[in-house]
């Protein structure tokens, strides 16, 4: 349960500072936050991350779906061990669900961190967005940790 309650919380925080730029910042307006580095910038996305597949609801609805399906059965399955395994599900559930909720009433995403790295300006995000880069990183550790224990558990078989 305590794993939902982190999914939540990552759907709250992501609408809620998304309502806070759409209803205070004119689409496109830009506020620097840290010089150089880091500014709130009002955008929409009616694609996949940097834009891609722009305008295909239909497929961001189905596939959603289906990863939300996953993460439950597999947050279920494994609900009684891994603890850092279920939080990377938990943040990729409620990164999957903050977008997919813009998606279906907005019919785009809303997405105002931006962030300058060397002087490259690097695609505006999300809370959401930034939720399930954590879970899939997280998860990814997590499973090559999991198979380096059980090749050490082999070898010395």
């Amino acid at each position: 349960m305590r794993y939902y309650i982190i999914t939540l919380i990552i759907i709250i925080l992501d609408q809620l500072t998304k309502w806070s730029v759409a209803s205070s910042m004119k689409l496109y307006e830009s506020k620097e936050v840290i010089p150089g580095f880091l500014s709130i910038t009002s955008h929409r996305n009616s694609g996949a991350a940097w834009g891609i597949l722009e305008g295909q609801m239909w497929l961001f609805y189905i596939v959603t779906v289906i990863v939300i399906g996953v993460i439950i059965y597999y947050m279920q399955l494994y609900k009684d061990s891994y603890p850092w395994l279920m939080v990377g599900f938990a943040f990729i559930l409620g990164g999957a669900i903050g977008n997919f909720i813009d998606r279906v009433f907005l019919q785009e995403v809303i997405d105002f961190i931006d962030v300058m790295i060397f002087a490259y300006d690097f695609p505006i995000f999300n809370i959401a967005d930034s939720a399930l880069t954590v879970g899939v990183v997280l998860v990814i550790v997590m499973m090559l940790i999991d198979e380096m224990k059980n090749k050490g558990k082999n070898a010395n078989e």
